[in-house]
């Protein structure tokens, strides 16, 4: 899990707990539900930043930043066999099944990351 930060309409940050793939290069794909308000922060503000603490502990943290923007098109969750890997477990605790999960967060949202510090 990684923490996902947008800015609201009055300039407030909103940090949320999402999931998360990598595409390898330079960007992050987070799916998300219809009515997520993250949505409409990114179409009015699209710079965000995520926060990653690598062992959980305090330790091995990422902070990356980058440009956000809602993917109309995008294949669904259920085409991501690596995402489906990662959050398995999840996804069956939180929706019962990968189908009920694909209709609940129909979004995609990708990030292209422009900066990474670590600490």
């Amino acid at each position: 899990m990684i923490w996902l930060t947008t800015v609201g309409r009055d300039l407030t940050p909103q940090p949320n707990p999402v999931w998360f793939l990598w595409d390898g290069a330079d960007g992050v794909l987070v799916y998300n539900r219809a009515d997520a308000k993250r949505l409409d922060h990114v179409r009015e503000r699209p710079r965000v930043s995520f926060n990653f603490d690598g062992d959980g502990a305090g330790g091995d943290i990422i902070v990356l930043t980058g440009e956000a923007e809602p993917v109309a098109g995008n294949p669904p969750v259920i085409h991501y066999p690596d995402y489906l890997e990662k959050y398995r477990e999840g996804i069956a605790r939180i929706s019962g099944s990968v189908d009920v999960f694909a209709k609940a967060y129909p979004v995609p949202l990708r990030i292209r990351l422009t900066r990474v510090r670590g600490y």
